[in-house]
């Protein structure tokens, strides 16, 4: 059951009026006791609900974007044909 926090504290400020008004030390304690107890469920009350003040958070910012250089893969090293007279090929197990 959820009770306001405004009435709690009108209720509260009632019993202080009656407190102060009252001329017993029975009666004056009664009320102390019974503001005591509203003090509880208004303290109560505000730990239970969500926290409702805005809380920061950071801006999320996108990372700049990375230009994309191209990769050049290297081209296979040609060797040289060797101008021989000797042999049939181009290994050199070829005889």
């Amino acid at each position: 059951m959820n009770i306001s926090v405004q009435k709690l504290l009108a209720k509260i400020e009632d019993q202080l009026k009656e407190a102060k008004t009252s001329g017993s030390e029975t009666t004056i304690r009664e009320r102390v006791y019974a503001i005591k107890s509203l003090c509880e469920l208004v303290l109560e009350q505000e730990s239970t609900e969500p926290y409702s003040q805005p809380v920061y958070q950071p801006a999320v910012t996108q990372p700049a974007p990375v230009p994309v250089v191209p990769v050049q893969t290297p081209q296979p090293m040609q060797t040289p044909k060797l101008d021989t007279d000797e042999g049939n090929g181009d290994s050199l197990f070829d005889f």
